[in-house]
């Protein structure tokens, strides 16, 4: 999808940084969310996702999902699956592809995500 009149501009990575990209309809919907109720927080979360998506060891807000969660596919590659608490329910769910230096947001929400209950 090309962006066109209107739409919101995203910044390039930081020199070293990850670009981050949507995976999904549906986490491009959530973060536009995010950013409506917690615009400072979400700004926090994409800096901490680009600069360290992975920091070790990890944060209170930004850690490894466990158990079936702990990996997804994207593309056909299956790729470790972070969690960065943007607010005290607000979540993004993203992929790590460190090879191609991507990040892939699977989840973006205001919500606590049902498939951890």
């Amino acid at each position: 999808m090309s962006a066109k009149r209107g739409d919101r501009a995203a910044p390039p990575p930081r020199p070293g940084g990850y670009t981050l990209r949507f995976a999904t309809n549906d986490a491009a919907k959530g973060w536009e969310e995010l950013c409506r109720q917690a615009a400072a927080n979400t700004r926090a979360a994409f800096d901490a996702i680009e600069a360290i998506p992975c920091p070790a060891p990890p944060t209170s807000r930004q850690h490894p999902l466990k158990g079936s969660l702990a990996a997804g596919v994207h593309n056909g590659k299956t790729l470790p699956q972070w969690q960065c608490e943007v607010t005290a329910g607000g979540r993004v769910w993203y992929l790590v592809d460190h090879d191609a230096r991507t990040c892939w947001i699977k989840h973006a929400g205001t919500g606590h995500p049902r498939a951890t209950d």
